[in-house]
C-alpha cells in the first residue's frame, strides 16, 4: 500500500474539540437513524493494533447503547462451528432505528482465519465468492452497510504492541493469537490484497483509513461516516426542567448508610 504524506501527529487540544464537535453530528444522526427507522451495519477491519477498539470507542462514548450496539464476536463455540458461516453473525444484524457497529465480522474468515490455518483454503475461497452475493442482499434489503479498513504501518504496529506489554492497563489486549500473528506481516498483507479484490464492489465498497496516527484517524474516519448517512437535524422543543415537588413533611431519615470511602 502506498506510503502517506508525513503529517504531523494531530494535538490533544485539536482532537478534543473536533472531536466534540462530531459527537453533536452523531447525536443527531442518532436521533434521524431512529425518527427515519434506518439500518446501518458498519464494519471495522484491519491488523492487530490498528486502533479499530479506540475509533469505535470514540464514536460511540456520547450516543446511546441502545441505538449504537457493538459487537465484537469471541471464537464460536463448538455448536456455532457447524452452523452455516455467516449464520452467527446475521443475528446481530440491525433492526430498524439501529447502528451495529462490528469490531471483527464475517471478513474473519478472509483474514484471522485464513492466514492462521482455521479454515481451509476451499472455505476461505468460497466465502470470497459468496459474500459479495451476501452483501448485495443485505443493500437491497434497504441496510446500509459501510465497511472500514484502519491501516497502520509495521513500525507503528511494533510501537504499540511492544507498548501493551509494558503497560497493566493493555495486557488484556495482547493475546497468544496477536503475538503469532504479529509475525505474519505479509501473509496478512496478502490475505488483506484477495479479500479487496473479491469484495471491493460499487454497493459495498471498503473504505481504508490510515491510523499512524490515532486521533487523526478517528476524526476522519467520524467525519466519513456522518458523509455515508444522509441525515437532518430533527426539530426539538426547548427543555425546561419542571419545578421540583415540596417535600410535604419529608425529612432525610437517620439511616446508617454504607458510604464508599471519599479518598480522591
Amino acid at each position: 500500500m502506498q506510503e502517506p504524506e508525513t503529517l504531523k501527529k494531530l494535538k490533544t487540544k485539536t482532537y478534543d474539540k473536533e472531536l466534540a464537535k462530531l459527537h453533536v453530528e452523531l447525536v443527531k444522526l442518532q436521533e434521524w437513524v431512529r425518527h427515519a427507522g434506518l439500518k446501518v451495519c458498519i464494519v471495522f477491519e484491519g491488523r492487530d493494533g490498528a486502533g479499530k477498539g479506540g475509533t469505535i470507542k470514540a464514536i460511540t462514548e456520547r450516543v446511546s447503547p441502545r441505538v449504537f450496539r457493538v459487537v465484537a464476536l469471541p471464537a464460536p463455540t463448538e455448536r456455532e462451528k457447524t452452523q452455516i458461516y455467516i449464520q452467527r453473525y446475521m443475528r446481530h444484524f440491525p433492526a430498524a432505528g439501529e447502528i451495529v457497529i462490528f469490531d471483527r465480522s464475517w471478513y474473519n474468515r478472509a483474514g484471522v482465519e485464513r492466514v492462521m490455518g482455521f479454515c481451509t483454503e476451499e472455505q476461505t475461497e468460497r466465502f470470497l465468492s459468496l459474500a459479495p452475493m451476501f452483501e448485495r442482499a443485505m443493500v437491497d434489503s434497504g441496510l446500509i452497510l459501510i465497511k472500514y479498513w484502519l491501516e497502520v504501518s509495521p513500525e507503528e504496529q511494533t510501537r504499540r504492541l511492544e507498548a501493551r506489554i509494558e503497560d497493566g492497563r493493555k495486557l488484556w489486549k495482547l493475546s497468544p493469537m496477536d503475538l503469532q500473528s504479529y509475525s505474519r506481516w505479509y501473509d496478512y498483507s496478502r490475505a488483506r490484497d484477495a479479500m479487496f479484490a473479491a469484495t471491493d464492489t460499487e454497493f459495498a465498497p471498503w473504505f481504508v483509513a490510515r491510523s499512524d496516527d490515532k486521533k487523526r484517524a478517528r476524526l476522519n474516519i467520524i467525519r466519513h461516516l456522518l458523509s455515508r448517512i444522509p441525515y437532518e437535524e430533527l426539530p426539538r422543543e426547548r427543555i425546561v426542567l419542571p419545578k421540583r415537588q415540596k417535600p410535604h413533611g419529608y425529612r432525610e431519615p437517620d439511616y446508617p448508610f454504607k458510604f464508599i470511602p471519599e479518598t480522591a
